[in-house]
């Protein structure tokens, strides 16, 4: 072999090996980009799965059990959304999720404590007043995935804000507005937080547009209490709040607690009803739990409600 061949040859070894270096370069970024996607497909659909799935919680009749489990499954949802952020699903589970877990399991049980032990009672408050607001900021996320530049647009021009918004974003409208309620209802002192009902408004306002009959009526059991709760209260407002009690009854077949409860609490003790009040929390008493088993957790807790709501109309109706 002389010269030239051996350094063809040699030439050629390089340029195999130049190659295979190369080959071997781009198989590694394809398999770390690979990787990158498969594991962006795996919280994507754990994703999917958690929200699909929901609380998982609803036919339990076991009230204390829940509520020791429940945080566990609200920091899973968490620390998926801190791999994917943008998560639609999982940001209205979050949302849904820290609503219902602050109102039945810790602002509840601050009423409950009030009169006993009063500085529990505000520190409680407070803690369902921060969940509330990170269920607010959640469900403002979930919307401004779609539409950017909402949160803001929100507290300049709610109306034009939500114009766009379809029935698919019913669930984030409905859920951020309870939340963003919730959280001024517990912060009536905070000017710049009750400066925030007119977004409130129009959230559950266009989710009622758009899609009235949502979860079985839960907008307008949302509404009975909010009419009765408005700046300003107008005389018309109890007639406003059973068109809605009405609606929600009519949505749920007479099976789920939380419209009679609603109505008790908000108009019977305001229009000092003592005997509605009455009929219907004995009412919410002898409502099987278990003829709706989807519904079974919420009327074990509205049972409790009820009870505690009982137990206390002397107070509630003293002259």
């Amino acid at each position: 072999m002389n010269r030239t061949e051996t350094r063809v040859l040699a030439v050629a070894r390089g340029g195999c090996a130049s190659k295979s270096r190369a080959f071997a370069m781009a198989l590694m970024l394809c398999l770390l980009a690979t990787g990158c996607s498969v594991r962006s497909l795996a919280l994507n659909s754990m994703g999917d799965a958690l929200a699909a799935s929901g609380s998982g919680f609803g036919s339990d009749d076991d009230p204390e059990l829940v509520g020791a489990a429940a945080p566990f499954s609200l920091k899973l949802i968490e620390s998926v959304l801190a791999e994917t952020p943008h998560h639609r699903g999982l940001l209205l589970a979050a949302t849904q999720g820290f609503v219902q877990y602050a109102y039945a399991f810790v602002e509840l049980k601050a009423d409950e404590l009030e009169d006993t032990n009063l500085q529990a009672a505000y520190a409680q408050r407070a803690r369902a007043a921060r969940m509330y607001l990170r269920a607010r900021d959640y469900g403002l996320r979930g919307l401004e995935s779609a539409y950017p530049g909402i949160t803001k647009a929100l507290r300049t021009d709610p109306a034009a804000a939500l114009a766009k918004s379809t029935r698919d974003d019913v669930g984030l409208l409905y859920w951020t507005g309870v939340a963003w309620a919730a959280a001024i209802s517990l912060a009536k002192d905070d000017p710049f937080l009750v400066a925030d009902l007119p977004a409130v408004e129009a959230l559950v306002g266009r989710a009622l547009v758009l899609d009235e009959a949502y979860d079985a009526g839960a907008l307008h059991v949302f509404m009975i209490n909010y009419e009765m709760g408005r700046a300003g209260l107008s005389a018309g407002a109890a007639a406003r709040a059973r068109r809605h009690f009405t609606r929600a009854i009519e949505l749920t077949g007479g099976a789920h607690a939380a419209p009679y409860v609603t109505l008790a609490e908000a108009v019977s003790i305001a229009e000092r009803n003592r005997g509605e009040f009455e009929s219907l929390l004995q009412g919410v008493l002898k409502l099987d739990t278990g003829a709706k088993p989807e519904w079974r957790l919420v009327n074990t807790v509205m049972q409790r409600r009820a009870r505690w709501l009982l137990g206390r109309t002397e107070r509630l109706f003293a002259d």
